[in-house]
């Protein structure tokens, strides 16, 4: 296998470049992706507190357009960062990137991407920053960026596209667990936040509608199904017809007046607290490991945001059981960055300024999405506070209201967001499994040190 060295500008046959100043934004037309919309564990930009401009402004102010399989490449602030172009390319530019185009006489648009994207690349670019404290990597600098190539281009397609193949996974993963997601939370605000079954049976016997009628409305409000379709299902899927008419007799055809306001009949007004146990974690910096290869990672709220934790501060295994946390856990990082979380990045240790979130008296869907739907109202009150870094105080979880049915009500409604969720937990854990796997193999390409076959693509 053939290597060549090439200085990064010579692998390129194309710079988009937009001007070095904001063009003028707007709040709705053309998506304008800035560089925090490009992060390496994403395989294409991420609609990110994106901006927008006016067809009239992208067609006078660019320079260039990007182009189905250019690269999106960050300058400032985090260099080296790379995302992918989709085609068709429904986005522009901001200033601090430039979209490239490998010079295909030389490279492969995959192979380049991953090439880039390779530990290898990316410590050669973070070398060559200039700036403590905003790094960039400019345009000028390609020139003195070396890549060492495999010329072979058989291979350089095979290499990309077993990249691709990882990142296409991990990126459909992705969109099927933000999916999940969506949907067990909306259906947890509905029956649980908004009572909208309980609401849609209330207005029927209102209207002197029969009990059966009451429960067919809740049967809608469940399903987002019309009277019609739902007919259609009881004939042709009789037993998730029965499944949802159980589900819809569960909820009560009355409300009650509480501290909370109007919730269903029955049901009690619990604080956050009581609903669930907050562990908070450890100053870890006191908890260091004996033994260099016996340690836990430490999850700090970087790693919680990031999803996995990323080796640079190991704690002792030592330290109390309830502040080691593993997969499915919830987590709930009250100070600084407000965030909460199922983490599926392997067992760790649980640094201070993260709580962990449990309980004995209810599933783990019913504590995660009422910490969720009061998130917005804790990050409020953190805001307010914030002098370096704000945060809230078990007093606020106290404060924290949920409306809670009877046990045996839970354990039949949650049927169906404890799906959601558990098929939301396994696709997450699925990409880290993917990840590691794409992550191991890539410097073993690129480097020859796995050996490809050809024999199939010639």
């Amino acid at each position: 296998m053939g290597f060549k060295e090439y200085s990064f500008q010579d692998l390129l046959s194309n710079i988009v470049d937009n001007r070095g100043k904001t063009c003028p934004v707007t709040d709705s037309g053309i998506p304008l992706i800035a560089t925090n919309c490009i992060k390496n564990d994403s395989l294409y930009p991420v609609y990110e507190k994106i901006r927008f401009v006016y067809d009239e402004t992208y067609q006078n102010w660019f320079r260039g357009h990007p182009e189905p399989e250019d690269i999106i490449f960050v300058c400032k602030g985090s260099p080296g960062r790379v995302a992918w172009t989709q085609n068709p390319v429904p986005f522009c530019i901001a200033q601090d990137m430039v979209s490239i185009r490998a010079n295909k006489d030389l490279v492969l648009p995959k192979y380049l991407f991953a090439l880039l994207r390779s530990p290898k690349t990316q410590k050669k670019i973070e070398d060559m920053h200039v700036g403590s404290l905003i790094p960039h990597f400019k345009k000028g600098d390609f020139k003195n960026l070396y890549l060492n190539i495999i010329e072979d281009k058989v291979i350089q397609q095979k290499i990309g596209d077993i990249y691709f193949s990882f990142c296409e996974k991990i990126e459909s993963n992705r969109q099927i667990n933000q999916t999940l997601e969506a949907m067990a939370q909306a259906i947890f605000k509905s029956w649980f936040v908004d009572f909208e079954p309980v609401k849609a049976k209330i207005a029927v016997l209102e209207n002197g509608g029969t009990e059966d009628d009451a429960n067919l409305a809740a049967m809608q409000a469940i399903s987002g199904k019309t009277a019609d379709q739902l007919a259609t299902l009881k004939t042709q899927h009789l037993d998730q017809y029965q499944q949802l008419h159980h589900t819809a007799s569960l909820f009560p055809t009355a409300m009650q007046t509480t501290e909370l306001g109007e919730i269903p009949a029955g049901w009690q007004v619990k604080s956050l607290d009581a609903v669930a146990h907050y562990q908070n974690g450890l100053a870890l910096q006191k908890f260091r490991p004996e033994d260099e290869n016996d340690f836990l990672p430490v999850v700090k709220i970087a790693q919680l945001k990031k999803g996995f934790t990323d080796g640079e501060e190991k704690a002792s295994p030592n330290i109390n059981p309830s502040c080691i946390i593993d997969d499915g856990d919830v987590i709930f990082s009250w100070s600084g960055s407000l965030v909460v979380d199922i983490w599926c990045g392997g067992k760790a240790a649980l640094n201070q300024h993260l709580f962990k979130v449990t309980s004995e008296d209810y599933p783990k869907w019913f504590y995660y999405y009422f910490t969720k739907h009061h998130l917005d109202e804790f990050q409020r009150i953190a805001q307010a506070k914030a002098v370096t870094m704000g945060h809230i105080k078990r007093e606020h979880l106290k404060q924290a209201l949920c409306a809670v049915p009877a046990n045996d009500l839970i354990r039949n409604l949650g049927i169906r967001i404890q799906s959601q969720l558990d098929k939301a937990i396994a696709s997450r854990l699925e990409n880290r499994t993917l990840t590691e796997l794409r992550d191991t193999l890539l410097p073993k390409l690129l480097s020859g040190e796995l050996q490809i076959s050809t024999k199939d693509a010639r």
